[in-house]
């Protein structure tokens, strides 16, 4: 039976921030900062993940000829041996071949322009056009998004090529009715403020509000619309404590290991089950 082809799609400057394939401060340690790009490859080599799916390709969109994401990734470099740290170790292999060999670059460059210009809807389509022809070129069944720092549209209209085969794996709990929801890029940070009673109502200041205590988070694996993290959950755990006096990668460890690489491996053998193409 042939595997289900997986292509992996990221935004390295989100990586950066998390300083995957680091070692970071761990209370009073130092704990490896795992990203979810190197723990799938692992999961593939290691569990029954790797009968179902086959790696095909792992995409950045970030862009080389921008200089705030040359800044935002310069410990790193856009390629291997280009900085001083990269995101998973060198030699990194799923299924016997090296990842490296199946890194790309679909850069995002519209994000260049003003917000206010009128060339960025065109650009941000021309960008969705690229993307989606290295998808079909990749021959890619599922598409798994972690960190991706762009919204999709035109790729996951209904009736689209990829409708319902674009996935993402947030680090927080998407329904909407859960007290624990938690969508967005300032997930992290918005769990964060609940485990000390706060809730930012403007993101810009900080400006936050006194509410109850909420000290748990999690994450989601759900399928990718055009909404911020707002596709139909595919599975989701629910199993990070966070403490008052944690720091972010603190408790990005704590997640990631606790509910995210469930969530991801789950999901995805959720997807298979479901029968995915």
């Amino acid at each position: 039976m042939a595997k289900t082809k997986l292509v992996y799609v990221w935004s390295l400057r989100n990586g950066a921030a998390d300083k995957a394939g680091q070692y970071v401060d761990y209370q009073d340690e130092k704990r490896y900062m795992k990203s979810p790009l190197e723990h799938l490859v692992q999961a593939l080599n290691d569990t029954p993940l790797g009968d179902i799916y086959s790696l095909e390709g792992v995409i950045c969109d970030d862009n080389p000829d921008s200089a705030r994401d040359c800044e935002n990734i310069k410990d790193y470099g856009f390629a291997p041996g280009q900085g001083k740290h990269w995101f998973y170790p060198a030699d990194l292999r799923v299924q016997g071949r090296l990842v490296n060999e199946l890194l790309d670059n679909v850069p995002s460059t519209y994000r260049n322009l003003p917000l206010g210009d009128s060339a960025r809807a065109a650009g941000k389509s021309d960008f969705e056009r690229r993307l989606g022809e290295k998808l079909h070129a990749l021959g890619a069944d599922v598409v798994v998004l972690d960190g991706l720092l762009v919204i999709l549209d035109e790729l996951v209209r209904e009736g689209a090529d990829f409708h319902r085969k674009i996935v993402n794996i947030h680090p927080g709990i998407t329904r909407i009715e859960s007290p624990y929801e938690r969508r967005g890029a300032c997930a992290t940070l918005d769990a964060l403020y609940g485990a000390q009673g706060k809730k930012v109502v403007n993101w810009q200041t900080r400006e936050s509000i006194d509410i109850p205590v909420v000290d748990m988070t999690g994450a989601s694996f759900h399928y990718v619309d055009n909404g911020i993290d707002s596709g139909e959950v595919i599975f989701d755990v629910l199993d990070t404590r966070i403490a008052p006096t944690d720091t972010i990668l603190e408790m990005r460890w704590n997640n990631f290991n606790n509910s995210l690489f469930p969530a991801l491996e789950q999901g995805l053998l959720v997807l298979a089950r479901r029968g995915v193409h």
